[in-house]
């Protein structure tokens, strides 16, 4: 155990165009009041469903009420080590939560490849990272989780305006698509190009981070996902984030140097090498 100093509920908005969102756990159910020939019926199950989430969410939050102090987390270990930090980026995205907001916490590593019967029991899909919210209680999502962690703890606030929230959502799915592609034909280096030149033009205009001056949740989340990306790309493919992408080097360079992200990333670049290395030879 290691001591340190972390799924959001669905954001209702009601964008131009009038299109009222309902979101339930596995779909989406849309209307378009200026599209009715595209406009779907919401049927009983998905407000049901709509209902049983919020329900969800209300009770996790009140839960969160009495967090642990400190608070416990659960990550990825390297495989056959229990003492080191692993390569999760969504652990990692938690820990930077937990670090920049001086939240006390403490860590329990597990071995994903050798999952213990303890560890099993608390979260049966044995998915990291898991939360504690309550005794005998715990959480396994980082969109919840980091949530639950700016109600509880909301100074300071890292909340990202909504607006905002989205940039650069797509350059992880656009990474791993790249990285496993053995096709240099199929598109997905262009894919991945055009998400990262999408965030520096963004970072252009309103950075240096994705909320301007000050860090938000939306960096947390996404300064894992770049690491991951440059270690992995530069060892199986010899590819690097463009030198024209002067303001996403930049924003790279911003993020890893922080001491929160020193303290929370994985021991050694080997780990993320090893952790990706399945996918791209399957």
């Amino acid at each position: 155990m290691k001591l340190g100093v972390g799924r959001r509920k669905p954001n209702f908005v009601m964008p131009a165009r009038r299109r009222t969102r309902f979101m339930t756990e596995n779909h989406f159910c849309y209307k378009n009041n200026a599209n009715p020939e595209k406009r779907p019926t919401c049927s009983i199950d998905c407000l049901e469903a709509l209902l049983t989430r919020n329900n969800t969410l209300l009770h996790l939050k009140m839960a969160a009420d009495s967090l642990p102090d400190p608070v416990q987390v659960i990550v990825k270990s390297v495989p056959g080590s229990t003492d080191t930090l692993g390569d999760c980026p969504f652990c990692q995205r938690v820990l930077l939560t937990l670090e920049e907001k001086k939240i006390p916490y403490e860590t329990k590593l597990v071995d994903l490849s050798n999952k213990p019967e303890w560890f099993l029991k608390i979260n049966p899909e044995g998915k990291v990272p898991v939360f504690k919210i309550a005794e005998g209680e715990w959480i396994a999502d980082s969109d919840v989780i980091t949530q639950i962690i700016e109600e509880k703890y909301p100074n300071p606030s890292f909340a990202t305006p909504a607006e905002k929230a989205s940039v650069g959502s797509k350059i992880f799915s656009s990474f791993v698509a790249f990285l496993k592609s053995k096709d240099p034909d199929d598109g997905s280096e262009q894919a991945l190009l055009n998400e990262l030149q999408a965030l520096d033009e963004h970072l252009k205009i309103n950075g240096p981070y994705i909320n301007g001056e000050d860090i938000s949740a939306a960096d947390f989340s996404l300064a894992p996902k770049l690491f991951h990306l440059e270690v992995a790309l530069d060892h199986f493919k010899d590819w690097r984030i463009p030198e024209n992408l002067t303001y996403v080097n930049a924003y790279t360079k911003l993020l890893f140097n922080r001491d929160s992200f020193a303290k929370t990333k994985p021991a050694a670049n080997e780990f993320v090498i090893a952790g990706w290395a399945p996918k791209v030879n399957a």
